[in-house]
């Protein structure tokens, strides 16, 4: 009999220590996430060179329903379209006040040429209206070179627009939905210029930090040097050199940029007034305050009663008999909370929200913590 319980008992501990193991190593199926938020460095650093530069250009849209610029109210319309006609061999300068049509509009085209597009290769480019145009579906771009800001035509765009919105319009209302007046076009341009930039020269390279932090730097610093070999040195809070020391640029970077490190975070609370949204780092810490929320409120009711005379009364009239109902609301409920030093971000909101707080009185709460001192993180109001 002692025997049998003696089984048993140890066949109750080995589950018990499988259930422990298995908690242990399978956190995730109890929705337990990993403190460990490691990213790859491509993912938070650049190759400083390796950009995209910005181009813009000036064009026509033609082949619209009536929805383009008027050209007795757009200038630049009117004589872009003489000069168009001109270059084409159609004279119309002297019936310039002739002109009427309402097919054309004025655009600007902005674009992204990437880092190393080569000539011929097709980039995405975006049209906006210029003048008065009410809608730009279904018009055609006509050939509009795109220049950078040294003045050189990198792009060349044309083609038809589809602006993905639905505008109608009646004699009495009208329905717009997204913005007409402004379109998307995929691979709407061909690369004409190549931007020069040799990735394989240098004795040297140097990675930029999308969110410049000292600790997130030289972790990634440290992170190659144990990899790859001691090639990198934090220069400064944005920066990480590395010392190429005769190796390939491409077959180096090839080997860093898939490395994971965990980045680094300023504790800041960011505020939109606005809407009322709320962003605070994992980083954030309150010292030791006490915190009351609640508002009085008085609310007055009118609900006036109509008094009528009994029957065959005699000089009775009918009245109106005011009735007020006022409700007094101070909030008893509402406690004086304390919130401890140095709690964490799930225990400043799991306190906020016991007390009952929403994101407006959240957002002058956070202000008056600040104002207090008690807040340990940088406040950004929008």
């Amino acid at each position: 009999m002692a025997s049998h319980l003696r089984d048993e008992a140890l066949g109750i501990t080995r589950a018990i220590a499988a259930l422990l193991i298995g908690l242990i190593l399978c956190p995730a199926s109890f929705g337990w996430v990993s403190a460990w938020a490691d990213v790859r460095i491509k993912d938070i650093a650049d190759v400083e060179g390796v950009r995209q530069n910005q181009l813009i250009g000036y064009g026509l849209v033609v082949g619209l329903n009536g929805t383009g610029d008027k050209l007795n109210n757009n200038v630049f319309t009117r004589e872009s379209l003489v000069g168009m006609l001109e270059r084409l061999g159609v004279n119309t300068r002297d019936q310039v006040t002739a002109l009427s049509t309402k097919n054309v509009a004025a655009v600007m085209v902005t674009a992204e040429l990437p880092a190393f597009a080569r000539s011929g290769s097709r980039i995405d480019i975006s049209v906006s209206s210029l003048g008065d145009a009410t809608n730009l579906t279904g018009g055609t771009l006509l050939v509009t070179p795109l220049l950078a800001a040294d003045g050189e035509v990198y792009a060349v765009g044309q083609g038809t627009l589809t602006t993905g919105a639905i505008a109608a319009r009646g004699a009495a209302s009208s329905v717009t939905r997204g913005v007409p007046t402004s379109a998307r076009m995929a691979n709407g341009a061909t690369v004409e210029k190549d931007v020069p930039f040799a990735l394989e020269k240098g004795n040297g390279l140097w990675l930029g930090l999308r969110n410049p932090d000292l600790t997130t730097a030289q972790r990634i610093a440290t992170v190659i040097n144990r990899t790859v070999g001691k090639i990198a040195r934090v220069t400064d809070p944005r920066t990480v050199r590395i010392d190429l020391n005769g190796r390939d640029p491409i077959e180096t970077l090839s080997d860093i940029e898939n490395l994971r490190v965990e980045p680094d975070s300023a504790a800041i609370v960011v505020i939109d007034e606005a809407s009322g949204t709320i962003v605070m780092g994992a980083n954030v810490r309150i010292s030791t305050v006490a915190i009351a929320q609640g508002n009085l409120t008085i609310r007055v009711t009118e609900t006036p009663e109509v008094s009528q005379p009994n029957a065959f009364s005699r000089g009775g009239t009918t009245v109106t008999v005011p009735r007020t109902t006022i409700d007094i609301d101070d909030q008893h409920d509402k406690k004086l909370g304390i919130l401890a030093t140095g709690v964490t971000l799930r225990e400043l909101v799991a306190s906020l929200n016991a007390l009952g707080v929403g994101p407006r009185d959240l957002i002058s709460i956070l202000q008056s913590i600040k104002a207090a001192g008690a807040l340990q993180a940088d406040l950004e109001v929008r």
